[in-house]
C-alpha cells in the first residue's frame, strides 16, 4: 500500500518537511536535530522528545530517513543514533520545495 506522504505530489506535513530539511544538511543525532529545529529562524519548532523520535521512527518506515549508531563526537559519550537521509527522503524533500515554490508563484501571479 502507497503511503500517502511518499506518493508524488503529496504534500509533506511541515513537521517532516522541516526535519528532512535539517538533515540536508548532514547526518544529526535526536537532540542536535532537536536544537537545529528550535534554531530555525523561519520556524520555531517546539517539538518535545517523545514527537520527535516518533516522528523520526515514522520516516524511518517510510524510507525517508535511515539511522546509524556512531562515536558521540561532541562529547566523547556512548555512541548516538545518527539520522541521514536516504535517496527516497531527497526525492521527497526536492519535491516539496518545488511544489511549495509553485505554490508561491501561483500566490505572486494572483496578487499581481
Amino acid at each position: 500500500m502507497s503511503d500517502p506522504v511518499t506518493r508524488p505530489g503529496a504534500p509533506l506535513r511541515p513537521r517532516l518537511f522541516a526535519i528532512l530539511l535539517a538533515l540536508a544538511e548532514g547526518p544529526r543525532h535526536g537532540y542536535g536535530l532537536m536544537q537545529a529545529l528550535q534554531a530555525d529562524p523561519t520556524e520555531q519548532w517546539l517539538l518535545g522528545p517523545a514527537t520527535l523520535y516518533r516522528t523520526l521512527k515514522e520516516m524511518q518506515d517510510q524510507g525517508l530517513i535511515t539511522s546509524v549508531e556512531g562515536p558521540d563526537e561532541e562529547s566523547g559519550g556512548p555512541p548516538r543514533r545518527y539520522y541521514r537521509l536516504t535517496a527516497a527522503g531527497r526525492r521527497a524533500g526536492a519535491a516539496e520545495a518545488a511544489r511549495m515554490a509553485a505554490l508561491a508563484a501561483r500566490w505572486e501571479q494572483a496578487m499581481a
